[in-house]
């Protein structure tokens, strides 16, 4: 019975310390926001650090982004050809195809992408130059590092995401529509129609505004882990892993949230007038 009450009060510790872990964890993120948007607002960043911070976010990113995106599209046509005809609605692939594009799995995927090459690469610069002491260093030299380091990072993800969330879905309609009218003929005329009428404006704006608050989550918590790194190589590289996984998991769960808020949203004001049936 002792060990039982043993085992048991050693889970409820565990699980304060975790719990503990996680909103001391928050707060602290939290606060590294505010002290971003703070000096956001105050000062203007370096035109060469916001520069640079677009050049690697947007321009390098290009490649990975455009390819991710045409294959989803590709992927998507292959696995929904078959049943979309023995239902008698090959033309109608279009409709479901450049809805989940530009909805979901653009803005996700295409997020998820630039968190693994643009904000681990975030989190190890800043994290090296925390143990090499660059950090320390500006803070002597009187510049401020939020200001210097992370603003420049956060203005190029929430200004550049979206644009390349725009070329994601460009790359996954032409790679579905390839797909189905050159691969499994499917009538092009009336392919286009259908997604004419069903995709609307509205869908294209909200993957948009899912990928304004993925660019800026992804820079705030890339910057905070690397801002905060611990000593040593290792530190460094459990900083990048650490930003890549939260970033991946934040974004799947303030996907599900906007996704909700946005549905709700479009009932309200923009009540849907196309169907798929």
């Amino acid at each position: 019975m002792a060990t039982m009450r043993l085992t048991a009060l050693g889970w409820i510790s565990g699980l304060g310390a975790l719990v503990y872990t996680a909103i001391n964890l928050l707060g602290d993120v939290s606060l590294f926001a505010a002290n971003t948007l703070a000096w956001m607002v105050r000062r203007r960043p370096a035109a060469s650090a916001f520069w640079s911070s677009c050049y690697n976010v947007g321009v390098r990113s290009l490649p990975v982004v455009a390819i991710t995106g045409m294959f989803i599209g590709m992927v998507l046509a292959v696995q929904s050809y078959h049943e979309f005809y023995n239902l008698g609605l090959a033309t109608r692939l279009g409709s479901i195809i450049n809805i989940s594009v530009v909805r979901e799995l653009g803005p996700v995927l295409a997020a998820t992408m630039i968190a693994g090459r643009v904000g681990s690469a975030m989190a190890a610069e800043l994290g090296t130059m925390r143990v090499t002491d660059q950090i320390d260093a500006l803070t002597c030299l009187g510049v401020n590092p939020v200001h210097y380091l992370v603003v420049p990072r956060f203005l190029a993800c929430v200004l550049l995401i979206p644009l390349l969330t725009v070329l994601a879905d460009a790359m996954g309609i032409i790679g579905g529509a390839v797909i189905c009218v050159d691969v499994y003929h499917v009538e092009g005329h009336h392919y286009w129609t259908h997604s004419q009428e069903f995709v609307r404006a509205w869908d294209i704006m909200s993957g948009l505004i899912k990928s304004v608050f993925f660019g800026a989550v992804i820079a705030l918590i890339s910057c905070h882990r690397g801002y905060n790194c611990r000593a040593g190589a290792e530190g460094v590289g459990r900083a990048a892993t650490e930003a890549f996984v939260a970033s991946f998991i934040v974004i799947l769960i303030l996907d599900f949230f906007l996704a909700m808020f946005l549905n709700d949203l479009s009932a309200r004001f923009f009540p849907s007038t196309g169907k798929l049936l």
